[in-house]
């Protein structure tokens, strides 16, 4: 959420960068015409009240003066009505602010490439060198179909479309990339785990900016008013809602393991085939709580986490910062990773490791006080992926897969994998060489 103090003092400021997103304002001049209007009937009620609190002492002086007040008492009368009805607007008004506010993006930074869409994004730095194959590589749903690994027939049949059941050595190698994750972040880049619950309040979720923007491409549980997750971030950030966090313990780093739930309306006919887009996927998630000033150096850190993934697994791939107009709805600046599949040709986005500033955080009452001042602040919240399991593991059949059909397991996995080094085309079971 914006700083409503911000869009007072700053407003064009704000309004600029809200426009760079170039979908319009947002309805940022509805909160300014809301705020000022709402401080008006503030300003009105104090001097009505004012005249209360001088009425009050008038009234008994005149009748101890053997006045009469019954006209100052019939003004006081349709004064505190007035008063009355007043307060209740205000009230309204308050909810009609916050609507309005809670439905304005967050404003990019100044180092975002300015664009309209993801055309405008721009390489960063690209990693691996792809490989050359000297047969012709198959996509990764058909691997694992061959493999008897990957079964989306039988999950469309007890589901529906975009979900799969992962079978033998799949399941295997699927929680053999977890847990290499969360041993990876946590033994080596200080995350500590986290296990959150899978579904989350509404107060959960307007904290971390789904709703009340994005409810409809959420998956709810309306008898008891709960969402599926869509990401580990909205219950790992919203472990500290309406908490005051010790300075002296920011950062604070979280990675936790949960799967996601979206439903991915709009995207029909884009990347439905296989395990890149699908209404339920696993996911690892690096979340961090900083002060202000060192938020993007700790982004920095917590994209450097997520990128280690892929050098450790040896796949290709390149960072993109996102535009303007292709960052998400809360972030203020986000990089990708995207990784190589050869069946695609192209890079595909696997993490996307985002510097929120204070907007979350302000919406979820997450702040810390800061030592030099003495005053409350607002933490600056970041999240990535470390990364999006099904979207790794589809990376690694194409880019593992050989010229028999099998796919050899990357050497970092096999440790998990009971030692076996290669998935055979005739058993769904890993096969030490």
């Amino acid at each position: 959420m914006l700083d409503i103090k911000k869009i007072r003092e700053d407003y064009a400021k704000v309004r600029d960068g809200i426009l760079k997103r170039g979908r319009g304002d947002y309805g940022l001049e509805d909160v300014r015409r809301l705020d000022e209007e709402r401080r008006g009937i503030i300003s009105e009620v104090e001097k009505m009240k004012n005249r209360q609190n001088v009425a009050s002492k008038d009234i008994p002086r005149i009748k101890k003066e053997g006045g009469d007040a019954a006209e100052l008492l019939a003004e006081m009368k349709k004064l505190s009505e007035s008063i009355k009805e007043m307060d209740s607007r205000l009230l309204e008004m308050d909810e009609e602010l916050k609507t309005a506010i809670m439905s304005v993006p967050n404003t990019p930074a100044e180092s975002c490439p300015v664009g309209a869409d993801d055309s405008f994004n721009v390489e960063v730095s690209k990693w691996g060198n792809l490989r050359d194959f000297d047969f012709d590589p198959l996509p990764h749903w058909e691997i694992g179909v061959d493999l008897d690994i990957l079964d989306f027939e039988r999950a469309a049949k007890i589901a529906g479309s975009r979900f799969t059941v992962y079978k033998g050595a799949g399941a295997r190698l699927e929680r053999a990339v977890i847990n290499f994750m969360l041993d990876l972040h946590t033994g080596e880049h200080g995350f500590t785990e986290i296990l959150p619950t899978f579904m989350v309040n509404r107060d959960s979720m307007t904290g971390t900016g789904q709703l009340p923007k994005f409810e409809d491409d959420m998956f709810q549980i309306p008898s008891r008013d709960f969402f599926l997750v869509p990401t580990a971030e909205v219950p790992v950030t919203n472990l500290h809602r309406d908490e005051i966090l010790d300075e002296a313990e920011l950062p604070i780093c979280y990675t936790a393991y949960t799967p996601c739930f979206r439903k991915e309306a709009g995207s029909a006919g884009r990347d439905t085939r296989g395990l890149i887009r699908q209404h339920q996927f696993n996911k690892v998630e690096l979340v961090k709580f900083t002060r202000p000033e060192t938020s993007y150096k700790e982004l920095e850190s917590l994209l450097a986490a997520a990128e280690e993934v892929l050098r450790r697994l040896k796949i290709p791939y390149r960072v993109v910062q996102l535009s303007t107009g292709d960052i998400g709805f809360s972030a203020a600046t986000t990089f990708d990773i995207e990784v190589w599949l050869p069946s695609y040709d192209r890079y595909v986005e696997i993490s996307s490791c985002s510097n929120f500033e204070s907007f979350q955080a302000r919406r979820a009452g997450i702040r810390y006080r800061n030592s030099q001042t003495g005053k409350l602040e607002f933490v600056h919240t970041l999240n990535g992926s470390g990364l999006a399991v099904g979207r790794t593991v589809a990376a690694i059949l194409e880019n593992y897969q050989q010229a028999d059909g099998s796919v050899l397991i990357p050497e970092v996995l096999r440790g998990f994998m009971g030692t076996d080094t290669i998935i055979n085309t005739n058993t769904n079971r890993g096969i030490r060489a």
